[in-house]
C-alpha cells in the first residue's frame, strides 16, 4: 500500500469502531481503509479499547420480549438468501462497494455532470446524505465551489490536486462549508472518487452560481 498523506482524524476513526457513524461515512472509511496500514492498525487498537471497556460493564437483564424479538431477527436473516459477489468483480474495487458495482466502474450508468465530469449515485443514507462515484477526466477540473453541508471524500483510481495539495489513491479528504476549492484531476488519467455530501455544493464564480438553486433541490 502507498504511503497516504490524508487520513480520517481521531474522532472519527473512533466513531467507525464504536459503530455510531452514518452508514455513508463508514463506507468512505472502509474504501480508505483498504489502502491505509496505518488506519487499519489504529482501528485494530481502537477496537482492543472497545473491547476491554465492554467487558468491564455491569450486564443488565434483558425483557423476554426483547429476547423474542432478537430471536425471530435471527431466523428471518438466516431465510434471506445472501447476494455472492460476482466471479468477474474488479479487484481494485473496494469490497465495501461491491454491492453497488457488480463488475466494474465502466459498467455503471454514469451521467454528465459538466464537460469534464461524470457521477452515478450509489444511494442516500438515512441522514439525506448523497453517496456517489465521481469521475473526471484526465485534466478536468470542478468549477470553484463550497458546501452546504460537511463532504467526504476517497480517491479509488488516479489523483487530483486543489489548493490545499495533491491526493492520491486511497487519501481521505475532509471538506466542509468553510472550505473553498477547484478541484484538478492530474492529466496522466482519469480520477474516479467515492463522494459523500451532506448538502449540496455551491458554486462561487459569477455565472456558475446561476445554477446553485438547482443543486439544493437534490437534497431534503
Amino acid at each position: 500500500m502507498d504511503k497516504l498523506n490524508n487520513h480520517p482524524y481521531g474522532e472519527l476513526l473512533a466513531s467507525y469502531s464504536a459503530g455510531s457513524l452514518p452508514l455513508s461515512q463508514a463506507l468512505c472509511i472502509s474504501a480508505h481503509l483498504e489502502h491505509c496500514d496505518s488506519c487499519a492498525r489504529k482501528l485494530q487498537r481502537l477496537n482492543r479499547v472497545g473491547t476491554e471497556l465492554m467487558q468491564q460493564l455491569t450486564p443488565s437483564k434483558a425483557s423476554d420480549d426483547l429476547k423474542n424479538r432478537l430471536l425471530d431477527r435471527l431466523d428471518s436473516l438466516e431465510d434471506e438468501t445472501p447476494k455472492h459477489e460476482s466471479a468477474r468483480v474488479d479487484p481494485s474495487i473496494p469490497r465495501c462497494l461491491r454491492q453497488f458495482v457488480d463488475s466494474s466502474y465502466d459498467d455503471l450508468r454514469w451521467k454528465w455532470v459538466s464537460a469534464d465530469i461524470r457521477s452515478v449515485e450509489l444511494c442516500r443514507d438515512s441522514n439525506g446524505a448523497r453517496v456517489e462515484l465521481l469521475k473526471i477526466k484526465p485534466g478536468g477540473s470542478a468549477k470553484t465551489h463550497t458546501h452546504l453541508g460537511d463532504e467526504y471524500t476517497v480517491i479509488l483510481e488516479g489523483s487530483f490536486s486543489d489548493e490545499a495539495g495533491l491526493y492520491r489513491k486511497g487519501d481521505f479528504i475532509v471538506r466542509d462549508r468553510h472550505d473553498q476549492h477547484t478541484p484538478v484531476a492530474t492529466r496522466d488519467r482519469e480520477c474516479i472518487c467515492l463522494a459523500v455530501t451532506e448538502g449540496p455544493i455551491q458554486f462561487t464564480g459569477p455565472i456558475s452560481r446561476l445554477l446553485n438553486p438547482f443543486l439544493r433541490r437534490g437534497y431534503a
